[in-house]
């Protein structure tokens, strides 16, 4: 007998376990390294301004949060009146008696004019007020302008209309007559006007009042971008499966709105600490003897015609940082919108 001749279908079982054994590993190795976290990973670090900006952004962190310690073994505080113990600090004006400002081994940034506090301490605790105060504004000002844009632009109708008219009437305001007059009716709410201000409460006002006109910009943008995608299919999918408006804002629509979001945050953080100096600089903010940035300039303003020294690292120090930051959120746009880049 003839062996029987192998059907028509063996070689194509052939071909299956060949396919079957051949190695796959590539495609998602492949997928993964083209991921839009990686590739923006990857623009952002060609960028060479963003990096630089990203160090010097992390290091004003690391400052703000290792000052006590940096202050503990510097040896002094920010609060120590030094001339007071030492009155041969200052001269017969009540300003330093060293070259400028008093700088030296011992006092690295100088003392203070009139009252002889350490400018070094002083700078390092205002660091970390401003910035404490700032990153509190920029978490409460996304949380508000993600869950009221996000919802405005999903549900639409009614809700759409007055959510966007509340934020037509809040970017109409003029912010900064708006805190000088509306500070001291918050802190009159708390406190007699016979009482001094405690601390805290001024740092809480300062949140709430700039989170409340904040959230308004994120908001308006993040409804335009809701607006757009709600209509898309895996809303329609969401939908027919029985999710509720809950799920579909946070689950389905939020995902798709982290890039906005955090090229926004990254650009309001900078404009929080300016605002946070300025209301200090006008005297409704924090106040001397408070740590700050903006007390420090506004101290420093009352004797730079005489001695520049007091206001010169304050200054500095924060134009180098919003810049920074500034720089560092263009990146982050370039780096996560390269259609953006210019």
């Amino acid at each position: 007998m003839t062996p029987p001749t192998p059907s028509a279908a063996a070689p194509l079982e052939v071909t299956d376990e060949s396919a079957d054994k051949s190695p796959t590993p590539a495609t998602p190795k492949g997928s993964e390294s083209r991921s839009p976290g990686r590739l923006a990973w990857k623009r952002f670090k060609r960028d060479r301004a963003g990096v630089i900006s990203a160090c010097i952004v992390l290091f004003f962190f690391v400052i703000a949060l290792a000052a006590p310690l940096i202050a503990k073994l510097y040896g002094k505080d920010p609060y120590t009146t030094y001339a007071s113990q030492r009155p041969e600090l200052l001269d017969a004006f009540a300003y330093p008696a060293g070259p400028n400002g008093g700088m030296s081994s011992e006092f690295w940034f100088g003392i203070e004019p009139q009252l002889g506090r350490d400018v070094f301490t002083f700078l390092l605790y205002g660091i970390r007020t401003s910035l404490g105060i700032a990153v509190a504004t920029t978490l409460v000002t996304a949380f508000l302008g993600i869950v009221i844009g996000t919802t405005a632009g999903y549900l639409g109708g009614k809700t759409d209309y007055l959510v966007g008219r509340v934020i037509d009437i809040l970017l109409s305001f003029p912010s900064t007559l708006f805190f000088i007059a509306f500070m001291p009716v918050i802190y009159g709410l708390f406190v007699a006007p016979d009482e001094n201000i405690p601390t805290w409460l001024r740092a809480v006002s300062l949140i709430i009042v700039l989170s409340g006109f904040g959230w308004a910009s994120l908001a308006r943008l993040l409804r335009g971008q809701v607006l757009g995608l709600r209509e898309r299919e895996f809303v329609e999918a969401a939908k027919v499966t029985g999710a509720s408006p809950m799920r579909i804002v946070f689950k389905e629509l939020l995902p798709n709105l982290w890039t906005p979001i955090i090229i926004q945050s990254t650009l309001m953080l900078p404009a929080f600490v300016t605002a946070e100096a300025g209301l200090a600089f006008l005297g409704v903010g924090m106040i001397d003897p408070t740590p700050d940035w903006g007390v420090m300039i506004q101290r420093g303003a009352q004797f730079y015609t005489e001695d520049i020294t007091f206001m010169l690292f304050p200054g500095l120090s924060m134009v180098i940082f919003v810049l920074a930051f500034n720089l560092l959120g263009d990146s982050v746009r370039d780096a996560l919108d390269p259609k953006s880049k210019r």
